[in-house]
């Protein structure tokens, strides 16, 4: 299992509605040599890619963020909403304000930051842009789709 467990207790944000998962998320290389895993935790240089077969079981994807310049965790959120990937995606490790918006354009919907970040701040982090210029995974119409159709 992963030595970094995230439990329930330390998601911050939620943006789910379904019970949150509280068993410990296993390494990718374990997830793949297990049968009875449903919790994964993808690390800097993991590939998502090797979680598309077994999409159907997994009921978390944690994805760590050591730092918050790591963007390689974006890839992985949206190699696995595009694919279809319809569970738990939680952001840990070094989230910042800053950052929260454009994890959830990725598909992130759960947050387990290493340092708790105010409620306020991150509220007006995604509300800030009403309107946004790319299409992504998170199902907000981009605006020159509602301009031109």
């Amino acid at each position: 299992m992963a030595e970094d467990f995230t439990s329930p207790d330390d998601v911050q944000f939620r943006f789910r509605d379904d019970e949150t998962v509280a068993v410990p998320a296993v390494t990718v290389d374990s997830f793949i040599d297990q049968t009875n895993a449903n919790a994964v935790r993808i690390e800097p240089g993991d590939d998502a890619r090797d979680l598309l077969p077994h999409l159907d079981h997994i009921a978390l994807v944690e994805v760590n963020f050591p730092a918050f310049g790591d963007g390689r965790g974006y890839s992985a959120a949206r190699i696995l909403r595009e694919a279809g990937y319809e569970g738990e995606l939680r952001a840990v490790g070094d989230v910042l304000v800053d950052q929260i918006a454009y994890m959830r354009r990725c598909g992130f919907d759960s947050f387990a930051p290493q340092k708790r970040l105010d409620e306020a701040d991150v509220e007006r982090a995604l509300s800030h842009w009403p309107e946004v210029y790319q299409k992504t995974v998170d199902g907000r119409a981009p605006i020159w789709k509602l301009r031109h159709g």
